[in-house]
């Protein structure tokens, strides 16, 4: 029954896709006020930085990853609503070796700034929580990951969001926030030589003024940062001066963009970036999270919004309030996007065919130990094989970052969806285990995997489906114990299909069903969405995916996982207010 009532709540709302269908649809005659949906880069992607390359007639933008790997993607788009991810920026381990040894589950690679200059693509990205230095990326092709250089690496510790700006004589200066400051200092690209360093600004009085980025226009220098934390009091403030150094005015009207003290859908909105379109009209791109004033159940984390923006001569940015339906004057609808990667908002549906190899867009928590995944093994085709790690998706007390476990992911973009994966597994030893997990960390995701639950002196194999949840999030209640199903014997030696579905806006349901019989599913458990809100993954976002371990024994039984599929349902634009995925 309660499963009906997901159902039919989850239906109920998607229906209202005929109300919105025409506010939401791009037109295709450039008109001055097309209307678009945010996000327009949805699930986790937080602290964008867009630009517009007139040789390339393309826009890009990236954004962070933390201690995702690849790392840093840089996504393509011929219309500003239609993204494709073209490259991973950090693609090899031996570009930035750190990342491995870095164990705060919120470190890693921080907001990327991305520029363009004599025919190169520029980011400058920091590694927090590692040994806090900063990196200089560049490419000729942004559409090959191997055309991403090893980086040229500069020390600043502390010091994170860094910028990259020229001057008119061709001077590259790097701003960065550190220690309740925006500071600066120019640089050299090719060595990585840092000059002295200046304070800027430190911002209208907000909290942490940080991601800051200048833009130069009109004889004046504009500094933009964000304010306030980037929770409910996120806001984004600029300021402005006839000299790189100061002294700087305040925008009389600052905050420039915020969504802060209103009972608005999105929320956290800040940390934003500037750039102009091919038709020179002004935009800009934030980060916001999708929870309402409450800011409790926002399991895809931070996520990327469009706003339209006019920037006169002499005058200041003015930007429109981030809203889930807005208009601008978007470029025609236009999806030859270069490149090999997938478009965010297209359905998943892989069969790791012989020759293939992993698509870009999954991606792993730190960096795999690679003979743990294989595409169609000998004897297996059209499977992934994954070979256990022995350490779980937790570990244990004394794991280490460099520990290696065996899981893969791809983010959760869409408000509702359907997840699920086939798999093929025969564990000999007690505690092996394969499944799938709704993670947002280390310390804080959501199984349901297939474990042998033997007893060493047993003489009958005991296999479960097991249910279990690791930290809490936003979620207060009574604690969540295992749930143990014993997998029907008729179940034995057969193909088993596990599925994640996000229900409505606040479930998830984790079910089971043979593979052939995949409409004879059965679920075994309900869970909330606060559990993977907030918690020790404030800043990222959720991710689902499969996973394989030993739990720390001895087995070494590998799982053949195949029919991966993820396909979107809705998002959520406004208080029960949802389109359909596919308009993304």
């Amino acid at each position: 029954m309660l499963d009906q009532i997901f159902s039919m709540y989850a239906f109920c709302k998607v229906s209202t896709i005929a109300l919105v269908l025409a506010a939401a649809l791009p037109c295709a005659a450039h008109p001055q006020n097309t209307h678009y949906t945010n996000p327009i880069i949805p699930g986790w992607h937080s602290d964008p930085s867009c630009i517009y390359v007139r040789k390339e007639s393309t826009y890009f933008c990236t954004t962070s990853t933390f201690l995702l790997y690849p790392g840093i993607p840089i996504y393509a788009s011929k219309d500003l609503v239609s993204w494709k991810l073209v490259s991973n920026v950090l693609n090899r381990p031996s570009q930035v070796p750190e990342l491995n040894n870095v164990a705060w589950q919120q470190g890693g690679m921080y907001a990327a700034t991305l520029r363009y200059r004599e025919d190169k693509f520029h980011l400058v990205v920091a590694d927090l929580g590692g040994v806090g230095s900063n990196y200089l990326f560049t490419s000729s092709d942004p559409y090959n990951d191997k055309a991403w250089n090893d980086p040229v690496k500069f020390a600043l510790d502390p010091g994170s969001d860094a910028d990259l700006f020229w001057d008119d004589d061709g001077t590259a200066y790097i701003t960065v926030a550190r220690n309740g400051l925006i500071n600066q200092f120019a640089f050299d690209m090719e060595t990585g030589a840092m000059g002295p360093l200046s304070e800027l600004w430190n911002g209208t009085g907000g909290v942490y003024p940080e991601g800051p980025h200048m833009y130069k226009k009109d004889g004046y220098y504009y500094l933009m940062i964000a304010e306030g934390g980037t929770e409910q009091n996120h806001t984004e403030t600029i300021a402005r001066s006839r000299n790189r150094l100061g002294p700087w005015e305040a925008y009389p009207r600052n905050p420039l963009l915020t969504n802060r003290d209103t009972d608005q859908y999105f929320q956290t909105v800040g940390h934003a970036d500037l750039f102009q379109d091919e038709d020179y009209n002004w935009w800009a791109v934030a980060l916001s999270t999708r929870s309402g004033k409450e800011w409790l159940n926002y399991p895809m984390g931070r996520e990327t919004v469009l706003v339209p923006a006019t920037w006169g001569k002499g005058e200041w940015p003015v930007l429109q309030p981030v809203r889930g339906t807005m208009q601008g004057p978007l470029p025609r609808v236009n999806k030859n996007v270069a490149g090999d990667g997938a478009f965010v908002n297209e359905p998943d549906k892989f069969n790791f065919r012989p020759g293939s190899s992993i698509p870009k867009h999954l991606s792993f928590w730190r960096f795999p130990n690679t003979y743990s995944y294989t595409v169609s093994p000998r004897g297996h085709p059209n499977t992934l094989r994954l070979t256990p790690s022995s350490m779980n998706i937790t570990g244990t007390a004394d794991i280490q970052p460099s520990d290696p476990i065996t899981l893969i992911m791809r983010r959760q973009t869409d408000t509702l969806f359907t997840y699920g994966v086939d798999f093929s597994f025969d564990p000999k030893l007690e505690n092996e285990e394969t499944g799938v997990t709704l993670f947002l960390t280390q310390l804080q995701h959501i199984d349901l995997g297939i474990v042998n639950l033997s007893s060493p002196n047993s003489k009958e194999s005991s296999i479960s489906l097991r249910f279990r949840v690791e930290g809490v999030g936003n979620y207060v209640g009574p604690a969540i114990e295992p749930t143990t199903v014993p997998v029907p014997k008729a179940w034995h030696g057969k193909s088993i299909r596990l599925e994640i579905k996000a229900v409505n806006t606040t479930h998830y349901s984790f079910s089971a069903a043979l593979s052939a019989k995949p409409s004879q599913s059965q679920i075994i458990a309900y869970a909330k969405a606060l559990l993977v809100s907030g918690g020790t993954g404030i800043f990222t976002g959720a991710l689902v995916g499969a996973y394989a371990t030993s739990n720390g024994g001895n087995g070494t039984t590998n799982s053949y996982l195949s029919n991966w599929r993820y396909e979107g349902q809705g998002q959520e634009i406004d208080y029960d207010t949802i389109v359909s995925s596919n308009f993304f």
